[in-house]
């Protein structure tokens, strides 16, 4: 069995790692736990690293045999990382059942390619390959593994190998070879290897994707009654607004949420090798990680990870063009960033020099906190002002004595649209989410000569971050003062009750349930089967239209005249 504890980052500085100076100026160490084991032996491992394979073989009985009887003398198994210029990178002693890979930071990382490194290890027990052993070759993106059967004897038995292969039609991550001895492995390493990283690469192309980012979104679902795929599927809109191709979804259904990880260390392991194959680099959940999870799982998988949450934030920053727009998504990027600064760096203290200082000052970390709430304390008071600005306007608007209407609804359920088609007016509008941030009002006329503001507002979606919802305050306060609520809803959307619930939702939370709502099925044109439209509507009692054909709006003007008459 082969571990692998990928948070070790320094495993080879532990105090049983010990260094072997060969004749030169590096000093190469024996990674692992060498406790028990006598100066000889130790001299006879360290002797390894000046091994040397022919670079096109993936081992030979030559570099076996001494493996496989050390490893039978001390009863532990040992493992060698070999470089493509067939050097001794790492000797890693275990223990009778594993051994654990130190950290390979100082070897390349790339979506793209392998690590540049073969492994291998001895099996005591005379084991092939394990689950282990396969998944510990994708997660470190190796060239290959190769485990060596250890007679009682001490002399090498069967080779077993195994590599990864590229993205196939029966899902498979990697190809066992049939077991081998040493003296017989015929591969041409070199030549197999740049092969296999070719066909990788012309695989990975044949996708002809521009983005930079490319995205597995994950999910995991505790609750069986939930609908999860059509909530991957509304991540996905989102992925789509902010640029990110995504290359697969997947969602696991666990009893509960596995707190360092979220899903399940296996299912982690095959989105890894699912991301090697396709060219993916960045893991989207479809939840709020907290810093440490973030950590965990960047650290095990060593991709890029980020959260839903983050998705929507940066949306947000694309979509801000006001002042008051880009004020309000700094400050929610800010207050989502702040308990998150998890960085720890005792090298960026400082020491209050001379005696009777007063010992360490702040270090980088409690700086950045710093700098971060300074900011967000101007932010705020920038957002006051702009406050006492809007209220203002407010004041002198009601005096006027117009009635005020929002619309309010779901993001992309065309309320943008709506507000162009009832007001003549130009608001940008696009088929993407969050499209409208910055309020819009324009005057509304009725056919009896009456007039009314009608107001557009930034779209709600389903768990809305709190610190977008914090930000926005001063926008959003403006449904306080609005006589009629529109709620538009996208009655083409298959989940269009889970986002009336979701919008509903945020209203109780605004203390806005009880003013006067007028609910309206938008994209009428878009359903087909018009008797259950019908039936919904008068399920719902709302009034459908398609705000992009005028003449469906006649009974909107309608209902909305004898609401404000």
């Amino acid at each position: 069995m082969l571990l692998i504890f990928r948070s070790l980052k320094n495993y080879g500085d532990r105090i049983n790692s010990v260094p072997i100076i060969p004749r030169g100026a590096a000093i190469e160490k024996i990674h692992g736990n060498l406790t028990g084991l006598g100066p000889a032996q130790i001299r006879r491992i360290g002797q390894l690293y000046r091994r040397r394979l022919p670079p096109e073989r993936v081992v030979t009985h030559e570099m076996a045999r001494p493996l496989t009887e050390l490893s039978r003398e001390i009863n532990r198994q040992i493992g060698l990382l070999v470089t493509r210029r067939g050097e001794v990178a790492y000797v890693i002693v275990g223990s009778h059942h594993n051994i654990l890979i130190p950290s390979l930071d100082g070897f390349r990382a790339s979506s793209r390619r392998f690590k540049g490194l073969r492994l291998i290890h001895t099996h005591l027990s005379g084991e092939e390959l394990t689950t282990d052993d396969l998944t510990d070759l994708a997660l470190l993106r190796l060239d290959l593994v190769c485990a060596l059967e250890v007679g009682g004897d001490g002399l090498p038995g069967f080779a077993h190998t195994a590599h990864l292969i590229p993205e196939n039609p029966e899902g498979r991550f990697w190809l066992t070879l049939a077991p081998k001895r040493p003296a017989e492995m015929d591969l041409d390493f070199l030549d197999f290897i740049s092969a296999m990283e070719g066909d990788f690469a012309r695989r990975q192309k044949t996708r002809k994707v521009e983005a930079a980012d490319r995205a597995i979104l994950v999910r995991v679902e505790t609750n069986p009654f939930f609908d999860g795929e059509a909530s991957l599927a509304e991540l996905r809109e989102l992925c789509r607004t902010c640029g990110v191709e995504v290359f697969d979804a997947a969602i696991q259904h666990r009893p509960e949420v596995d707190p360092r990880f979220l899903i399940g260390k296996g299912k982690l392991s095959d989105l890894v090798i699912r991301a090697l194959q396709m060219d993916a680099n960045l893991l989207i959940f479809d939840h709020e990680l907290t810093a440490a999870q973030v950590r965990s799982i960047a650290d095990f998988t060593e991709m890029k990870v980020i959260d839903r949450t983050q998705v929507i934030l940066d949306i947000f920053a694309r979509r801000a063009h006001s002042r008051e727009g880009k004020i309000q998504v700094e400050l929610a990027q800010l207050k989502y960033r702040l308990p998150r600064l998890t960085r720890q760096d005792a090298a960026l203290s400082r020491l209050a020099g001379g005696i009777g200082g007063t010992g360490p000052g702040e270090t980088k970390l409690e700086v950045d906190r710093r700098r971060i709430r300074e900011r967000i304390h101007r932010l705020d008071k920038e957002l006051k002002n702009i406050g006492k600005a809007r209220g203002q306007r407010r004041v002198k608007r009601e005096k006027t004595g117009l009635p005020v209407i929002s619309i309010v609804g779901y993001t992309n359920a065309g309320k943008s649209t709506l507000l162009n088609s009832l007001t003549k007016s130009a608001v940008f509008t696009e088929d993407r989410l969050f499209a409208t941030l910055d309020p819009k009002s324009s005057r509304l006329r009725f056919p009896r000569d009456m007039e009314a503001v009608i107001t557009d507002t930034v779209g709600f979606i389903r768990d809305l971050p709190k610190e977008l919802v914090t930000a926005f305050s001063a926008t959003l306060d403006e449904l306080q003062e609005a006589d009629i609520l529109l709620h538009v809803i996208d009655v083409s959307n298959p989940a269009f009750e889970a986002q009336i619930a979701a919008v509903e939702k945020i209203l109780a939370e605004l203390d806005l349930i009880g003013k006067p709502t007028l609910r309206v099925f938008n994209k009428e044109d878009r359903v087909q089967d018009k008797a259950l439209l019908a039936n919904l509507c008068r399920r719902f009692e709302t009034v459908a239209i398609s705000a992009l054909d005028p003449a469906t709006l006649p009974p909107l003007m309608e209902r909305l005249e004898t609401m404000i008459g």
